[in-house]
């Protein structure tokens, strides 16, 4: 077996050192022309919510979810024990598609200087900043193949069926800028928007928080609306009936108050009976449409938000004094190495 010879670094200083003046023009230009390039892209923010969501169906106990969380697989357990086909692990699924992002579209957004004051479609087609590589091939893309005007308001409903090439690529964008993880151990559901204004960014992820809240809401109660609904038609049905028996009664009660012939008075009694009858049944109805009312407060989802959102300060990247001194440190191993190679 070869045995590998140490490294000299004195030898490979000595070969270095002669060379020195290189790396006085190719640090600078390096660290020069690496700023140009990073100055270019514009800053952007980044601003988090999270959210526990309520469980659907029984909860595991505590040990076995304690020990399922260990191994990552709590998530897991709990999707088992729900009967819910929309579980907290499929939340990221659900805020990336379109019909989502297109939920998200006419939300109203304005910057922090107070300059610009739209929808979030609208924004995002107009007032979005970009190197000027990307506006130097954007205009040779247009120049070569004219993308048709774009007169959509962003505030009708978008068809996701059938979208225009533009409408795509802006869904896009929206998809890239708003992230959404879930923790298995913790059962927490993050979301995390990114954007080139402070407070659109703050503005977007509480908007998503709350669109997703109500997605949730609106499926896990479908059905429990759909009996209240049902019940409070019937509801309403049967005490316009019972209303309706109820004055025919008293206009016979009293219009034949003094009258002893037995056809009228078998008359009134017959339409007692019958207000009664109805009265019976809007009774029974209305006990229904109760209990409906407190099934559908029943299926209704609680959500803890254990971090709300909050403009940023500070701009979450690009990083361009990190990303310079990473460019120089590696230009200076690339000529290091260079030197070397020609040296042998």
């Amino acid at each position: 077996m070869e045995e590998r010879k140490p490294i000299d670094i004195s030898n490979i200083i000595k070969k270095l050192w002669p060379n020195r003046k290189k790396y006085y023009y190719v640090l600078p230009a390096t660290l020069i022309i690496t700023y140009l390039f990073i100055v270019c892209i514009p800053r952007y923010y980044s601003c988090k919510v999270s959210l526990a969501p309520e469980t659907d169906g029984p909860s595991v106990s505590g040990s076995i979810s304690s020990l399922a969380s260990s191994f990552g697989i709590g998530g897991s357990l709990a999707k088992l024990n729900s009967q819910d086909a929309i579980y907290a692990e499929i939340y990221p699924d659900v805020i990336n598609s379109k019909k989502f992002i297109a939920e998200l579209m006419p939300v109203e957004i304005k910057t922090k200087k107070g300059d610009v004051k739209c929808n979030y479609y609208t924004y995002l087609r107009d007032y979005q900043k970009a190197p000027w590589w990307e506006f130097i091939w954007g205009t040779i893309r247009e120049w070569i193949s004219p993308t048709p005007k774009d007169e959509y308001n962003g505030k009708d409903k978008i068809s996701v069926f059938e979208l225009t090439k533009l409408q795509d690529d802006l869904f896009k964008q929206a998809q890239g800028n708003i992230k959404c993880t879930f923790d298995k151990k913790t059962e927490i559901v993050s979301i995390t928007v990114y954007d080139q204004d402070p407070l659109v960014c703050a503005i977007m992820a509480d908007s998503t928080c709350k669109k997703l809240q109500d997605f949730i809401v609106a499926y896990r109660t479908s059905k429990a609306r759909i009996d209240y609904e049902y019940y409070k038609k019937l509801c309403e049905e049967s005490k316009a009936e019972y209303e309706n028996a109820l004055n025919r009664y008293a206009s016979s009660a009293d219009a034949h108050t003094k009258t002893v012939m037995a056809i009228y008075q078998a008359k009134v009694e017959s339409l007692e009976n019958e207000m009664q009858a109805k009265y019976n049944i809007y009774n029974s109805i209305n006990t229904q449409l109760q209990t409906a009312r407190a099934k559908l407060q029943e299926a209704t989802p609680a959500f803890t938000i254990i971090e709300s959102a909050s403009v940023p300060i500070k701009p979450a990247g690009p990083k361009r004094m990190i990303i310079s001194i990473a460019m120089m440190i590696l230009s200076f191993f690339v000529l290091s190495g260079y030197i070397l190679l020609k040296s042998k």
